[in-house]
């Protein structure tokens, strides 16, 4: 402003030019241009991972959904033909105590020492590699160990599996969900026949010609054993009813059955004949079994 104002004179301001205008910025910068750098956390960071969460939790949900749980019998300590399996996730630990190097004396290496160095060195990997470097090919050895011991867990997964299904083939066996859910269904669908079918229902299978000798020499034979006397078996260990089997096996095959075995029974032909059996006994017992049918 000028010295000496006059009445009248028109005062004018003239701002600094030295004083620089500051403007904040409310976006955030991209720190994609900038390898290596760290971003905001909120709520750049926060964001990204809370959106993967959401889509890796409705993928879980689908599998809930689409896949009903498995519900097996209850357990039998006395079921030998029971295959243990424990579930997808503890297959490589499974397949892992398998080795000799990590079962009978050397187990704790199995069940103790390799977890222990897995899991704990998951938990020091933060701590150990403190390196600013985010690309993985400049993180040799972080994404060696990361990835050899993915190789490793996805072979013994599969290999545990693949032992799974030949096992289960040997012995000619059903898993206990499977097999539970298809008696269900036939139970479904007996139901539904009988009550449907016009009033006439279904009689159980009962014991055909109880009193004949042959039944007599059936309580002598080894089939008592596992069918019981009443010929139902134990269908929560694996062993079916002898009621009905006429309707499934004729003479020659339930004989052929008693020789050679079928599934998880072994041959029980030697075994009767030790008993004190003869292949006379042994012709008229498969005789009598094939009339076992379901009243009709």
């Amino acid at each position: 402003m000028a010295h000496g104002q006059k009445d009248g004179e028109k005062v004018v301001y003239v701002g600094d030019s030295r004083v620089k205008k500051t403007v904040k910025n409310t976006v955030p910068p991209d720190y994609s241009s900038y390898p290596g750098k760290s971003e905001a956390f909120i709520p750049n960071f926060l964001l990204k991972e809370w959106m993967v969460a959401v889509v890796f939790l409705v993928g879980v949900l689908c599998l809930v959904i689409s896949e009903p749980a498995p519900l097996g019998y209850p357990a039998d300590p006395k079921n030998t033909s029971f295959i243990p399996i424990p579930d997808w996730y503890f297959l490589f630990m499974y397949q892992l105590l398998k080795y000799p190097y990590t079962s009978d004396q050397y187990v704790v290496i199995g069940t103790l020492i390799v977890p222990g160095l897995m899991f704990g060195g998951l938990l020091l990997a933060p701590f150990l590699d403190t390196g600013k470097e985010r690309r993985f090919y400049r993180r040799p050895i972080a994404s060696s160990l990361a990835l050899l011991t993915l190789i490793a867990s996805a072979y013994l997964t599969y290999t545990s599996w693949h032992h799974y299904q030949l096992e289960l083939k040997a012995t000619n066996t059903i898993p206990e969900h499977i097999k539970r859910e298809e008696e269900m269904k036939e139970k479904k669908a007996a139901g539904g026949a009988a009550s449907g079918g016009g009033g006439q229902q279904q009689k159980a299978a009962g014991v055909v010609a109880a009193d004949d000798p042959s039944a007599e020499i059936y309580k002598k034979a080894t089939c008592v054993s596992c069918h019981g006397g009443d010929l139902k078996g134990m269908p929560n260990n694996g062993i079916p009813a002898l009621r009905g089997v006429g309707d499934k096996h004729d003479k020659e095959q339930i004989m052929n059955i008693i020789k050679n075995g079928q599934g998880a029974m072994q041959p029980q032909y030697k075994d009767n004949i030790a008993k004190g059996l003869t292949d006379a006994d042994l012709d008229k017992l498969a005789d009598w079994l094939a009339k076992q049918k379901k009243a009709q």
